[in-house]
């Protein structure tokens, strides 16, 4: 069985305050092999954006329950752009209604997992986010 290769940030962008989700998918995608970094609660997507370059990331996994998604994640995506890292894939977790998820999605957000997935689903769907890169 080979290790799986990637480095992913977890990163709590905007004044949400709940943190255990992602604390949860920062630890399952360590223990499946992945190196995490995980961020902190309140950051800005400035923020998220230099963390990801400055540590080489592969991923970034962003957890959003305060509403803010289509605010923050296309904020996050354009700052990606303008830096020259829009190689670095973005996945998101969160209480995001089905007509943002597919506009999200048509912005460049390679998965969103709403409460419930499984997370045999979020590693498999990680893998296959690296994979195709």
């Amino acid at each position: 069985m080979s290790i799986p290769k990637g480095r992913i940030l977890i990163g709590k962008p905007g004044l949400d305050g709940h943190d255990r989700g992602a604390k949860v998918v920062a630890r399952m995608l360590r223990d499946a092999g992945y190196e995490v970094i995980y961020t902190g609660l309140h950051q800005t997507p400035e923020m998220v954006v230099q963390a990801a370059i400055q540590e080489d990331v592969d991923l970034i996994g962003l957890s959003i329950m305060s509403g803010a998604h289509n605010y923050l994640v296309p904020k996050i995506l354009d700052l990606l752009q303008a830096e020259g890292a829009s190689d670095i894939a973005v996945f998101l977790g969160g209480i995001i209604p089905e007509n943002d998820a597919v506009t999200l999605k048509e912005k460049g957000v390679a998965e969103i997992f709403t409460p419930g997935t499984s997370m045999q689903e979020i590693v498999d769907a990680v893998a296959g986010i690296l994979d195709a890169r």
